[in-house]
């Protein structure tokens, strides 16, 4: 799957997203550092760059929550299709719906 998404736009998501949920729980920058154990000053420059560890992230998430979500998104989800046939079958249950003439 091709993503339209840069790895520089990404990273300015993931850094503003951790930033929303930090203020969201009234927390200061020294705050979460003290509660994830990441650096003050590691925890200073992803919020102005946006670069970090992925073991510093982890640990940042496990605070502001988002971990569970991470790692789901992460899963293998690839669907094995032995035809085109099986892609455009519809799924079993599935009815198409016609509107009324009042």
């Amino acid at each position: 799957m091709i993503s339209l998404v840069t790895a520089s736009k990404g990273k300015t998501k993931l850094r503003d997203n951790v930033r929303a949920r930090r203020l969201g729980m009234n927390l200061t920058q020294a705050g979460l550092a003290d509660r994830s154990g990441v650096p003050l000053p590691t925890l200073r420059k992803f919020e102005q760059t946006g670069s970090i560890s992925l073991e510093a992230f982890l640990k940042l998430l496990m605070v502001v929550g988002g971990i569970e979500e991470v790692i789901e998104a992460t899963e293998n989800r690839t669907e094995e299709f032995a035809s085109i046939d099986d892609v455009l079958k519809p799924e079993p249950g599935l009815k198409r719906k016609r509107g009324r003439l009042n």
